[in-house]
């Protein structure tokens, strides 16, 4: 694809850019830490998806990530670990909701490219979109339990999309869900057999919206995420209740535990 427009975001060690061509804004993320998610990182996404949701050009947007691992490790362990006070803790983990509410506040559908796991708050973002599409090897879960803390800021958009008894599951029992089960809760709207076929499916979806009415497009948006008036003041009480819990001694050490295992 030649994009008509670009424009890049980088953090010092990974990279968001954006292109837009034949109404299709991309918006693609990066770490080579298994996509994990800095707070510089999260910042750059959620800037990234609101400028390109204002191009009037744009009629549909994806999001990705790069590379052949992992879709998102999430939360990146290093910045977690270093976390020291409460005010750090809010900010990082508002970057996740900075994110998701630049999804569901774009006035064009959001679409979610994953090929390959997905971990913590990258299920968050997933549930943020209007239609992920993955592949047979995107497992998901939550795993913030088992580090100390829980996926509150995120919470809202995975229960919203998959339902309490889902999302409780996922919460409770941080373990991998295969693509398979991620398809029939509907965190995933459809799972192909491979990368080719993903992105053959994301270009083909992509391509038959941005020929729809925007109007309408818009107008569903809004449908899909009323009752989320509020959600700014929720994810930040979200994101204070994490960025308390991560300064706790159980949460730093299993957070130690977890840097060293990988």
């Amino acid at each position: 694809m030649t994009p008509d427009h670009a424009s890049a975001a980088a953090s010092p060690d990974g990279y968001v850019h954006a292109t837009v061509a034949d109404g299709v804004g991309r918006v693609t993320f990066f770490h080579p830490k298994s996509n994990a998610l800095p707070g510089a990182l999260l910042r750059a996404i959620a800037e990234t998806i609101t400028s390109v949701s204002a191009n009037p050009d744009v009629r549909v947007i994806i999001l990705a990530s790069d590379g052949t691992g992992p879709f998102c490790a999430g939360a990146s362990f290093d910045e977690l670990a270093a976390i020291d006070n409460t005010a750090d803790g809010l900010r990082f983990f508002s970057g996740f909701a900075g994110v998701i509410l630049a999804m569901i506040r774009a006035p064009q559908f959001v679409l979610c490219r994953v090929h390959g796991r997905a971990a913590g708050g990258a299920v968050g973002l997933i549930a943020a979109s209007d239609f992920a599409i993955a592949t047979e090897k995107a497992a998901a879960k939550l795993s913030e339990l088992a580090v100390g803390i829980g996926p509150f800021v995120v919470g809202p958009a995975i229960e919203r999309k998959i339902g309490l008894a889902s999302f409780s599951q996922m919460a409770v029992d941080a373990d991998w869900r295969d693509a398979a089960w991620c398809e029939r809760r509907g965190l995933y709207a459809k799972v192909v057999p491979d990368v080719a076929a993903l992105d053959a499916a994301v270009a083909a979806q992509a391509a038959t919206l941005a020929k729809a009415n925007p109007e309408a497009m818009a107008m569903l948006k809004r449908v899909f995420w009323a009752g989320t008036e509020q959600w700014e003041a929720l994810l930040a009480e979200r994101a204070g209740m994490s960025g308390t819990l991560v300064l706790s001694d159980f949460t730093r050490n299993a957070i130690a535990s977890f840097k060293a295992k990988g």
